[in-house]
């Protein structure tokens, strides 16, 4: 599965509360990501299930830029009262779901299957444009993954975030997009956004049509992301205990089960050990799949810059400038 380190961060407010004690005053929940994307959506629908549970109020901010590094680092220097998300120096309290990633297209790209999406990308290499959340984002390491397994080559278009991102795909000024299934599924089912295929190993159950890319013939392709709570390293075991129950509780709700249903996406049921080990894996996963080349990428950094190759030269600027074409989003944009 595509990780998202940087997924759902949060981080107690009570500042000196004993251990027995938490938590004793409001707890907040960090988003990373702007508004609207998988993160958000996710921390949103199980925080007020999650503040019944805990007995204190839930608060979700979205503390957004830099990949998600803004948010993530703001966490991660907390005190371990709380909760946060990053590998290294955190502790895994509790995952909540994972969900498929879609391949979705724009109104005005001339595509309505993947091998129409194919032969497009084959006939202007390095020129149809595939929108991420950003540098270094599940999206992102999605679309590096197809590039290598399909053979295409496809100019990443990093945005701050799922949310802006849709809306430039909806306004046709990008080509297409990777993105979970949770900010894209209203959209297509409205038929504003063409989905061309799921990333999952099985269809999914609210998009039945669509095909996966494994059954298109990128053999063996399978991503999606993950979100769950983590805490800072230090956090007490009572604290982390407590968070633990509280987060299944909330879970259990049948009310916030139909509605992640609802999202198309899957509660991880795990113990905190099993999740810890999950973790672990899909980190030394796809961080090889990170370090590995990616000849094929091309991504847009400020002012229109190519900005290099794979993940390494993602987000950076460069020497070379690539000239504006028709419907790329306007530097200032992203």
């Amino acid at each position: 599965m595509v990780r998202r380190w940087i997924l759902v961060l949060a981080t107690a407010a009570a500042a000196g509360a004993g251990a027995q004690d938490f938590p004793s005053r409001p707890v907040r929940i960090v988003v990373p990501w702007p508004p609207s994307g998988n993160v958000d959506i996710t921390a949103r629908t199980v925080a007020p299930a999650f503040s019944e549970a805990l007995g204190q109020q839930v608060i979700v901010e979205n503390l957004s830029g830099a990949g998600g590094r803004i948010g993530t680092a703001a966490v991660a220097k907390a005190s371990a009262d709380g909760y946060t998300l990053l590998l290294g120096s955190i502790v895994a309290i509790g995952p909540i779901q994972s969900v498929p990633i879609v391949l979705t297209a724009a109104p005005k790209t001339p595509v309505s299957s993947y091998k129409e999406f194919v032969a497009l990308a084959n006939a202007k290499p390095g020129q149809v444009s595939i929108a991420s959340a950003g540098s270094g984002s599940s999206n992102h390491l999605a679309i590096e993954l197809l590039m290598r397994q399909a053979n295409l080559k496809l100019l990443h278009i990093p945005y701050k975030g799922s949310g802006p991102a849709i809306i430039d795909l909806l306004g046709s000024q990008v080509e297409s997009m990777m993105d979970q299934l949770t900010a894209s599924l209203e959209h297509i089912r409205s038929g504003r956004l063409k989905a061309l295929a799921v990333s999952s190993k099985t269809r999914s159950a609210l998009l039945p049509n669509v095909p996966t890319l494994d059954e298109l013939g990128v053999k063996g392709y399978e991503a999606s992301t993950f979100t769950g709570l983590f805490a800072p390293s230090g956090v007490t075991g009572t604290a982390a205990d407590k968070l633990y129950a509280a987060l299944r509780r909330a879970l259990s709700s049948e009310t916030v089960r139909e509605r992640y249903r609802s999202m198309g996406v899957d509660i991880l049921d795990m113990s905190r050990a099993e999740f810890t080990a999950y973790v672990r894996a899909d980190f030394e996963k796809w961080r090889a799949i990170a370090r590995a080349p990616f000849p094929s990428l091309v991504c847009i950094g400020r002012a229109g810059r190519v900005c290099g190759r794979g993940l390494r030269g993602a987000g950076h600027g460069s020497r070379q400038q690539l000239p504006q074409r028709q419907g790329a989003p306007p530097a200032r944009r992203r």
